[in-house]
C-alpha cells in the first residue's frame, strides 16, 4: 500500500511535468548535433529512420568522459544480462559523477522500471527531460507508466508528443493506436 501511495505522488508530479512538456514542444536540447539529427528524423523517409535514430541515441550517449562512458557501458551490459540491481548501481554511480548527463538518468529510469520501482523511474524520467526535453524515449517511458496507472488521456498526450519529435517511433504509434481503439486520445 505504501508503494502505491508513493507511486501516486510521483504520478501527480509527472502530470506537472506533462504541463511543462506541452509548453516545450520544440525546445532545444543541449546537444546541437542531436538537434540537427532530430530535424532530419522528423523529415526522414521510413527507410532512413532507424539509422538516424541510432545516430541520435549515439549523440545523446556522448559524455566526453572515459569514466562516464565506462559506467554507461557497464550499466548497459548489466541490463542486457538481466541484472537490473547491478545496472541501477552503475547508473547511480554515473549520475553521481555526471549529474547533468541526461542519458544516465534515462537509463537508470529504464532499470528502475524493470525492477517495478515506478516512483524512482518517474523521478529519473523527470530529470532526463529537465536536461533533454526532446528525449523521446523518456517521454514514451513516462507515457507507459501513466498508462499503467490508468491515466490514459495523459499517456495519449505524451505518445502524441513523442510522435511530434520522432514520427517514426513505432512503440508510441502502437500505444496511441491501442488507446484510440479504446476511445482514448482521439482528437476532435
Amino acid at each position: 500500500m505504501v508503494n502505491h501511495i508513493v507511486n501516486l505522488k510521483h504520478t501527480v508530479a509527472a502530470l506537472g511535468l506533462l504541463v511543462l512538456l506541452a509548453g516545450t514542444c520544440f525546445a532545444q536540447s543541449a546537444l546541437p548535433q542531436a538537434d540537427e539529427l532530430l530535424e532530419k528524423l522528423r523529415n526522414a523517409p521510413a527507410e532512413d529512420a532507424a539509422r538516424i535514430e541510432r545516430d541520435v541515441q549515439a549523440a545523446w550517449s556522448r559524455s566526453g568522459s572515459a569514466t562516464i562512458d565506462l559506467l554507461l557501458k557497464r550499466g548497459r551490459d548489466a541490463m542486457r544480462a538481466g541484472d537490473t540491481k547491478l545496472a541501477i548501481e552503475h547508473f547511480t554511480a554515473l549520475t553521481d559523477h555526471a549529474p547533468e548527463f541526461a542519458e544516465g538518468y534515462h537509463l537508470r529510469a529504464q532499470a528502475y522500471f524493470h525492477a517495478d520501482l515506478y516512483g524512482p523511474a518517474i523521478d529519473d524520467l523527470e530529470s532526463t527531460l529537465a536536461f533533454n526535453p526532446l528525449q523521446y524515449d523518456a517521454i514514451f517511458g513516462l507515457g507507459a507508466i501513466l498508462q499503467e496507472f490508468g491515466n490514459l488521456r495523459a499517456a495519449a498526450q505524451l505518445y502524441r508528443r513523442v510522435l511530434t519529435i520522432n514520427p517514426h517511433h513505432e512503440n508510441a504509434q502502437k500505444a496511441l493506436d491501442g488507446l484510440r481503439r479504446d476511445g482514448i486520445g482521439r482528437i476532435l
